[in-house]
């Protein structure tokens, strides 16, 4: 009586440890497709073609600068001197060509001629021109008067804001202002504050229910270790803890892949230049986003890669777990069925989800390295501009979560070819 009532005490404390990792999953999957959505729109709003590589984020850096530099504009003695001999020489011009216009268009008519006579008598060009200096102090007067400076500082920024005015991104941005949009808020600086706020507290919260679902898991298999005498409803709910895994593993992203600009900045006429946060390349993906990602593709190839994909990373994982079923109960004397034996005890070895899981990693240090490497090739020592390039490329829960299903299958596996279980 109290075997029976053992029995039954861990059955069903397991049971409620398996509803609770299947709450906590469909939790995890939620939360991790909303911090994949975020992480996208960061990167979105921080693109580099929104920054670096647009006009418009050029334009509101430079007309600025411009503009104080024209309201700083003044002469100095230096300027003036040369100033006026520019004068002089445009004045001298200016009555060469004054005289030459006049007696061109004397030339056309009688009484032109007869009138260009008396010019040419009565008139010497080299007596005018010796009023030059008069002119060209009476013309520096005027310059040099506040007022005069006034106007052309006003004349000078007014064409500088038509100028910008006239200068457009030709991009499209439709999507930063859907973001914005979907935000509710007015502006980008807005839009990425509240995102980056939201990025946080998901993330912290996928990282937290992911180690808490690995926790149930990890508690499960304790308690099927422990538990004496076990029951067969215990082993399904440990083979269901598992699919459990598997789920949560390949739904949820594995891994981000960031490359970024996180400062630029240099002096330009005295003025500082500041580009934070250039977002260069952004990838969050989990094994069924590049399943999906393959499928819909044109080329027949990456069709077959995807089919590949999906079936070594679900399909035969699943397999392995419905044949560790089969062997346990000996459905059909399914124990002396040589896929069911290959699947139980020796597919451990050559597991396509363990490949998966070295792949993954593998392809993780590969990208970081070659991301890491080129962008120290954009830092410019001594040049004047401080470049700092960061790699955002991280694991994400979803991969540790996978590996603990591998483990916890394979642990399953050497469980029953040691024993019966019973």
């Amino acid at each position: 009586m109290f075997t029976k009532m053992m029995k039954n005490f861990y059955s069903l404390l397991a049971l409620i440890l398996l509803v609770s990792a299947v709450v906590l999953c469909v939790q995890l999957i939620s939360n991790a497709r909303l911090n994949q959505k975020i992480k996208g729109d960061v990167a979105e709003l921080n693109s580099i073609k929104y920054g670096m590589f647009s006009i418009d984020a050029w334009k509101g850096h430079l007309t600025p600068i411009v503009t104080a530099e024209l309201d700083k504009l003044s002469v100095s003695d230096q300027t003036e001197r040369e100033l006026r001999e520019h004068v002089a020489i445009v004045l001298n011009k200016m009555i060469d060509e004054a005289a030459a216009k006049i007696e061109q268009a004397n030339r056309k008519t009688t009484g032109g001629k007869v009138k260009q006579a008396f010019i040419d008598m009565f008139v010497d060009i080299k007596d005018v021109k010796t009023g030059i200096p008069e002119y060209t102090d009476a013309v520096m007067r005027e310059l040099m008067k506040p007022k005069t400076k006034r106007q052309i500082k006003s004349m000078l920024n007014k064409q500088v804001t038509e100028f910008a005015t006239k200068t457009a991104d030709a991009q499209d941005d439709s999507r930063l202002k859907a973001i914005v949009e979907e935000m509710g808020m007015k502006d980008v600086a807005a839009a990425r504050a509240k995102l980056d706020e939201s990025r946080a507290t998901t993330q912290r919260l996928v990282a937290i229910q992911s180690a808490l679902l690995i926790g149930l898991g990890i508690a499960l298999f304790l308690l099927f270790a422990f538990a004496k005498p076990r029951a067969p409803a215990h082993f399904v709910i440990l083979v269901l803890a598992l699919v459990t895994l598997l789920a949560a593993g390949v739904a949820t992203p594995m891994i981000d892949m960031e490359a970024k600009i996180s400062k630029l900045e240099f002096m330009l006429i005295g003025h500082p230049i500041l580009f934070e946060d250039q977002v260069l390349y952004f990838q969050s993906k989990s094994i069924m986003d590049v399943f999906w990602l393959m499928m819909t593709d044109d080329q027949i190839q990456m069709k077959l890669v995807a089919i590949l994909v999906v079936s070594f990373s679900v399909i035969f994982p699943l397999l392995k777990v419905v044949s560790t079923v089969a062997y346990y109960f000996d459905f059909k004397g399914a124990k002396e069925r040589a896929a069911v034996k290959f699947f139980v005890h020796h597919s451990g070895k050559w597991s396509m989800a363990d490949v998966m899981v070295v792949a993954i990693f593998m392809a993780y240090i590969g990208f970081n390295g070659v991301i890491s490497s080129q962008l120290k090739g954009l830092n410019f020592p001594d040049s004047g501009v401080d470049i700092i390039a960061t790699n955002g490329t991280s694991l994400q829960p979803g991969y540790y979560v996978f590996v603990a299903f591998v483990m916890l299958s394979m642990l399953l596996s050497g469980m029953l070819k040691r024993s019966n279980l019973r």
